[in-house]
């Protein structure tokens, strides 16, 4: 058995993550791929090597000054990186990839540089789900609809002593006829098109759809399925780590002040 001090030391304070300190950038993580200052020496636009290798088409060589990634479609695999040969491209280590809005994550660089767009003013629905769970957090009922399971993995581990989704209020329950919201996984098949409705149909409101990972956001490797609705809330990655999808969580619920563009934006302006 372990003794006190043993399980003291497990659910030590120095381990549990502190949101108000969390960096949008690991430098032990891949994260999305942005361009470097190298592509003003020469540009692309006879290469485009980063976007025939890119597996989910996420990257879009414009002209030889002007590179568009589509974030929401990026897996984060790093392949665009490894592919160009004349270090155009680098990995950034930024993993807060996660907005209200599906056209904020597509971002146009020119000589390497992009100005942030403004994020849309919330919707009547979003500012209503805010209202509800700023205070005590919410409950939300996940479908995995037909996804690889990873999204779920990470889900699991947003609960251990480490995330604490429950810190939080954030937590699962069984039938979304108790819960707030729905997380969902996957690129929706025809399968899974029918339960995904479903359970938002059973769903009192105020309540929000959740589009966690790169494939529920933009279906990645695969074509995208019918959502009962645009979703309210989408989280790029696959899968994203359990603490990027729980800050996006805190984004929702109005705990967080955020917007992906200046973030990243910032992060731009940092490396220079």
């Amino acid at each position: 058995m372990r003794s006190l001090l043993e399980i003291k030391n497990i659910f030590s304070p120095s381990q549990i993550i502190h949101w108000k300190k969390a960096s949008p950038v690991h430098p032990k993580n891949r994260g999305i791929p942005v361009p470097t200052s190298k592509i003003k020496e020469g540009g692309c636009n006879e290469c485009k090597v980063c976007e025939t290798e890119c597996p989910t088409h996420s990257v879009k060589v414009i002209s030889n000054d002007s590179i568009r990634f589509d974030y929401g479609a990026c897996l984060q695999c790093g392949t665009c990186v490894t592919a160009c040969s004349k270090d155009y491209i680098k990995n950034s280590g930024f993993l807060y990839v996660f907005s209200k809005n599906r056209d904020s994550l597509r971002v146009t660089y020119t000589n390497g540089e992009f100005t942030p767009e403004q994020e849309p003013a919330d919707t009547p629905e979003v500012t209503a789900f805010k209202k509800l769970t700023h205070t005590n957090g919410f409950l939300y009922r996940e479908v995995a609809a037909a996804g690889n399971n990873s999204v779920e993995c990470e889900l699991n581990a947003s609960f251990n002593s480490v995330f604490d989704s429950e810190r939080e209020g954030v937590r699962v329950v069984a039938s979304p006829k108790h819960a707030d919201a729905v997380v969902f996984s996957g690129p929706v098949s025809k399968g899974m098109e029918g339960p995904l409705e479903t359970a938002w149909d059973v769903m009192a409101g105020p309540k929000a759809l959740i589009a966690c990972g790169t494939e529920a956001v933009s279906g990645g490797l695969f074509p995208k399925g019918v959502r009962p609705k645009e979703p309210d809330l989408f989280i790029g990655g696959d899968p994203p780590r359990p603490d990027v999808v729980l800050q996006a969580f805190r984004y929702l619920m109005g705990r967080f002040s955020f917007s992906f563009q200046e973030a990243l934006h910032k992060y731009m302006q940092s490396e220079k």
